[in-house]
């Protein structure tokens, strides 16, 4: 089971990466650009669990699934949380530290040896086979990354549902307020599932559990993002754009079409 679950999960988190990325091309928004980067790696990730459960575990898939798995998607999903809450300086900044920690700890878990035997039949434990260093990395990119995802999206749906952000443009948003908060409780429920794949532990064996929070993760995340997108991606001459249409994110607001897209103060709606 964990094989197919493991191949829906990489599928899934394609598709989804490719979405990201035909928005990004349209709008040139940071932090569909972030999530785009992310999502990939969230494919990468489920493609060395898909690999180690249907060929074996070895110390090159376990590294594959531990990076891009357990310590880069989610600090580079968290910089689109940050991109959509600070303005654009201080997200640069944010990304180009964030770009600087992953190449390091990419190195780290590259260069680490392994330091047991490793079962191909059955999923590695990070304590197990890995000193200090790819672990305390592990623990860093996907805890506080985590915590800015939850927290900013919870932020958000929490403005939205009192009514504190108000439209840029006069008249009803394209998408009613409850909707785009409810967007933004799957966003943080998904990197939740996400997170806590060892839970699953108890009910089902190890490659189970990460196959099954990869795959109910990133479908919630999915639909998060599906929840806040209204008509097609900007600069697509061959459908008219509505006034009012909405920026996907999951702090996406209604947006004049006269808005300066090049800008790309996104966080200026924090506001």
């Amino acid at each position: 089971m964990h094989t197919a679950l493991a191949a829906t999960a990489t599928l899934l988190a394609t598709a989804f990466a490719m979405l990201t990325l035909e928005r990004y091309l349209a709008r040139r928004r940071r932090h569909e650009l972030m999530w785009t980067i992310s999502l990939f790696m969230f494919a990468l990730g489920s493609l060395g669990l898909w690999l180690g459960a249907a060929i074996g575990w070895s110390e090159w898939t376990f590294k594959m699934f531990y990076l891009f798995g357990a310590i880069l998607n989610v600090p580079f999903l968290a910089l689109g949380t940050v991109y959509l809450l600070v303005g654009r300086r201080r997200a640069d900044a944010a990304a180009a530290g964030v770009t600087m920690l992953a190449a390091f700890a990419a190195g780290i878990v590259v260069a680490s040896p392994v330091l047991a035997i490793i079962d191909p039949s059955v999923l590695p434990q990070g304590a197990d086979v890995f000193g200090i260093g790819p672990r305390i990395a592990a623990g860093a990119g996907s805890g506080v990354a985590a915590l800015v995802i939850i927290g900013g999206a919870l932020w958000s749906a929490g403005r939205l549902m009192t009514g504190s952000r108000r439209s840029a443009i006069a008249g009803a948003p394209a998408i009613p307020a409850g909707r785009l908060a409810a967007a933004n409780v799957l966003i943080a429920l998904g990197t939740l599932v996400l997170s806590t794949g060892g839970l699953l532990n108890s009910v089902v064996n190890e490659m189970d559990a990460f196959a099954i929070s990869l795959v109910v993760g990133i479908a919630v995340i999915f639909a998060g993002f599906l929840m806040t997108m209204a008509g097609p991606p900007a600069g697509r001459s061959d459908v008219p754009r509505l006034r009012g249409s909405l920026q996907p994110g999951p702090l996406a607001q209604p947006v004049s079409p006269d808005h300066d897209h090049r800008g790309d103060r996104v966080g200026d709606a924090a506001g």
